[in-house]
């Protein structure tokens, strides 16, 4: 049963990717429509590729000083195993992959999307789903995959397939956190990267091309048009499928490792049916079955009305997700009960061992669906449209850019309310139920849908690409009707994708810092210590910082832009008449090397800063523990800051996106209809010029900044404290304690009577 257990994730994987290969061949044999159309796609696959190839040269680099580092820290720590370094290259090839998966599939889909709005729009969203559908699978697939395969080999190589103790499985989880961290490492990058790249294209071609010179979003006069629907590929879709692969395994992780240090029964027992890893493989096997609940819901999404409206849209894009939602909740009931025992003792800080039942740890997993359920309908509420916050920044924009600001501020602001005290509800919550394995698990089973979720998410660059191709090839105006229905409901999708990707790194990050804790064997943080609360507050700082070094790339990326696009107008004869070719080449150039170049600096504040912590103090003689505990103070500072910083970047740019397309339709202000290119309009673009880069830059790569510091502080864990020392648990009196002998090929059992 256990070996049945092991391989069933490794099984679903394979189905979801093989289902996968079937929907990219499905969609690749899709109309893709004229010479013209065809051209344009090609711009944007062609500069799409050349930018992930230039990227993924410069990270191969980083890759290998990093491996390089693992290995030393492998030799030097004998808690580390050198397979950490394999782990660790897997994890960032993987990560690379899944996001190149949904860049190519996404501009195959684009043209194609384009080309099916001619006929009907239940045939655009189909496409266009489809699209998402193959990123979605492909990203939680080879997750899935990638963890339990390492974990298999790790788990034979190490410990002969038996589960000998809890020190020995620390070591193999702890290698198989190097597979999480390349993972985070290269989504790090990607976010940063696919983020200043396509905001500093998207930037310069509004400014430019919707300000001054007064022409549509998409025209194909405007020389830095196919840059933007470039970065729409790199920066969305790549870079959130990196993202949310390395969301994926760091969830997962991180309820592994918790479950390892759970005492089975009252009796310590652990001959069960999974010879003692059944809570360390749970997490696992949700993931698995979420893979195949996922791919059912994505058979949901269809619409049958050929003028179906927004409501409707998103309404089919909700039947499937909150489907699948039902689906993983009713799944996870009988793995819970099925994999672990009917009562477990689990450590509560501060309380020390507590009894609990497995329904305990399954009221955890609701929890987490509940949360990934509710952030959803949250950021829709500030960012959807037609919704109140929205109508109050269009109505604030007819006095100017300046009041369209400060609403679009205050909107991402106060959206923190709603939210935190979401999060802090599931934390305490999950918690109570069943410690910080509960809080782990409650972030699995929210995770379970990924492939769901970024289907949905990334449908939204797919229409707004087919959208630019439609109005680039100059198709009748009912078609980019029909795709601007789809690109409004994206970017919607996209803005509650993010919630989405930020709930799960709040919870996930308190599940690593528990493991974090763990490993180290520190008893907690405590923040009257002055080291502590120095590096708390140093923590809170980082993602400041990083955001003002992602909001400074953009800007100078968009001034270039800018510059080149005012020269294009001034110098290339007959470009406003459409006689003049733009140089479409020469923005797409500004971008990519912008982004390559201004990525660096974010990526060592992040990675830097932990081991400055961790390592410095030592040549001043500090204790080790006390390392651990002002680590742990840094972890906690990034994690609460980035929570919030990510929120408020995240739902205000949202915001300003939506605020600014409620004119293209037509909107009343103090009773009268203001449409596109009005004074209010364009202080909506203005406002969504600022919006732009704290959705799409600093906002999304936030939650990556908080995992990978986290994931950081688990690696280098060992070096700062004896693993072994918050291992073995006080068993109550009266009650069996195990000893095992490590020496021997089967668990010894010796009873001890207090």
């Amino acid at each position: 049963m256990e070996l049945i257990m092991i391989y069933m994730p490794i099984i679903m994987a394979i189905i979801g990717l093989a289902y996968m290969m079937m929907k990219k061949s499905w969609v690749i044999k899709q109309d893709p429509g004229d010479g013209k159309m065809k051209e344009i796609s090609d711009y944007i696959y062609d500069g799409a590729l050349a930018f992930l190839n230039a990227e993924y040269r410069l990270l191969s680099i980083f890759v290998l000083i990093v491996s390089v580092l693992l290995f030393i820290v492998s030799v030097i720590v004998p808690t580390t195993h050198w397979l950490i370094v394999i782990a660790f290259i897997f994890g960032a090839i993987f990560s690379a992959y899944a996001g190149n998966i949904g860049m190519k599939i996404a501009t195959k889909t684009n043209v194609r999307t384009t080309q099916a709005a001619r006929t009907s729009l239940p045939e655009a969203l189909k496409i266009s789903f489809g699209g998402g559908t193959v990123m979605g699978l492909g990203v939680a697939g080879l997750a899935v995959l990638g963890l339990t395969a390492f974990f298999i080999i790790f788990y034979n190589w190490h410990m002969g397939g038996v589960w000998t103790s809890v020190e020995d499985m620390t070591i193999v989880l702890e290698t198989l956190a190097g597979f999480s961290l390349g993972a985070e490492s290269i989504a790090l990058f990607a976010r940063v990267g696919g983020g200043i790249y396509t905001k500093a294209a998207d930037v310069g071609a509004d400014l430019v091309g919707k300000v001054e010179a007064d022409i549509p979003e998409d025209d194909p006069r405007n020389p830095a048009t196919i840059a933007d629907n470039v970065g729409d590929n790199v920066g969305d879709v790549a870079g959130m499928g990196a993202d949310l692969f390395g969301s994926y395994v760091a969830t997962v992780l991180a309820a592994m490792v918790l479950g390892n240090y759970i005492i089975k029964d009252m009796g310590g027992n652990i001959d069960d049916a999974f010879g003692g890893i059944g809570p360390i493989l749970l997490p696992m096997a949700i993931a698995g079955v979420g893979i195949i609940i996922s791919l059912l819901g994505t058979m949901l999404v269809s619409i049958k009305d050929n003028d179906a409206k927004e409501a409707q849209v998103m309404g089919a894009l909700n039947k499937g997700n909150i489907t699948s939602i039902i689906l993983v909740a009713i799944s996870s009931y009988f793995l819970v009960n099925y994999m672990l025992p009917s009562t477990m003792q689990m450590e509560f800080f501060g309380e020390g061992l507590i009894e609990i039942s497995a329904m305990r740890v399954f009221y955890a997993t609701i929890v987490g669906l509940i949360v990934g359920g509710v952030i959803s309908s949250v950021t829709e509420y500030y960012t959807g449209l037609g919704k109140k916050p929205i109508l109050k920044i269009v109505e604030q924009s007819s006095t100017g850019a300046g009041t369209n600001i400060i609403a679009g501020l205050a909107t991402g602001m106060i959206s923190t309310f709603p939210t935190v005290l979401l999060f802090a509800g599931a934390i305490w919550s999950s918690y109570a139920f069943a410690g910080f394995y509960g809080v782990a698990l409650s972030a699995s089973a929210m995770m379970a849908t990924t492939a769901m979720q970024l289907a949905i998410d990334a449908f939204g660059p797919i229409a707004d690409n087919a959208g630019g191709i439609a109005e680039m090839s100059e198709q009748d105006p009912i078609v980019r009707e029909r795709t601007d229905i789809l690109d409004s409901v994206g970017n919607t999708t996209a803005a509650t994708g993010k919630g989405f990707a930020i709930a799960s790194a709040a919870l996930t990050s308190l599940a690593l810092f528990a493991a974090y804790v763990t490993f180290t064997g520190i008893d907690g943080i405590n923040i009257f210590k002055a080291p502590v609360l120095a590096m708390l507050f140093v923590g809170a700082m980082v993602p400041v910082v990083f955001s003002a070094l992602a909001m400074n790339a953009v800007g100078k990326a968009a001034m270039e832009m800018v510059y080149e696009v005012r020269r294009q107008f001034k110098e290339i004869a007959g470009i406003m008449e459409g006689t003049g070719k733009p140089e479409y080449d020469k923005c797409v150039a500004i971008s990519t090397q912008a982004s390559l170049k201004q990525m660096m600096l974010p990526g060592i504040l992040t990675i830097g800063f932990p081991l400055v912590i961790a390592f410095v103090p030592m040549l001043f003689g500090m204790e080790k523990l006390d390392i651990a505990e002002m680590l742990g103070g840094y972890m906690a500072g990034v994690t609460v800051s980035g929570v919030l910083w990510a929120i408020f970047q995240n739902n205000a740019g949202g915001a300003w996106d939506n605020a600014k397309k409620s004119f293209e339709a037509g909107v009343e202000i103090n009773g009268e209809m203001t449409y596109k290119g009005s004074e209010a309009h364009k202080a909506s673009v203005t406002g969504d010029t600022v919006g732009d880069p704290f959705k799409d830059t600093s906002g999304p790569s936030m939650n990556i900044l908080i995992k990978l510091t986290c994931l950081i502080g688990l690696v280098i864990a060992p070096i700062l404290g004896d693993s072994h020392h918050n291992v073995s648990h006080e068993v109550p009196a009266n009650t069996i304690e195990v000893l095992i002998d490590n020496n021997e090929s089967e668990v010894s059992k010796d009873i001890v009577v207090e």
